[in-house]
């Protein structure tokens, strides 16, 4: 599939911190991804867009055993499964010890 035209925004790895303090408000897997993705779509609708503008999303997990609900979760925020192309990672560790996910993305904004 190939995009043109609008308004390229890049969103940089965005993790489940959402206090002032940048303390994550959920400590198990399915909570941490349901923020991240909160947390995208506010991100997005500051920029005048929505998560159906995202056209490309690298998703980071600590733990292999988490991608069947890593992809439950994610069609809920994605409906009639329009999923942008995407990438799910499992990695080490992220840069915060208590972060269980983390996710990039580009969208492009009409």
């Amino acid at each position: 599939m190939i995009t043109e035209g609008g308004r390229t925004v890049w969103l940089a790895g965005h993790l489940a911190t959402e206090d002032e303090f940048g303390n994550s408000l959920a400590d198990d897997f399915d909570g941490q991804v349901k923020c991240i993705f909160r947390k995208l779509s506010a991100t997005l609708e500051e920029a005048g867009g929505t998560l159906t503008d995202i056209v490309s999303m690298t998703c980071f997990i600590t733990d292999v055993s988490h991608n069947s609900s890593f992809v439950k979760i994610r069609k809920e925020f994605f409906p009639d499964n329009a999923y942008p192309a995407s990438a799910l990672v499992t990695v080490a560790a992220l840069n915060r010890p208590e972060m269980l996910a983390e996710i990039q993305a580009i969208a492009v904004l009409e």
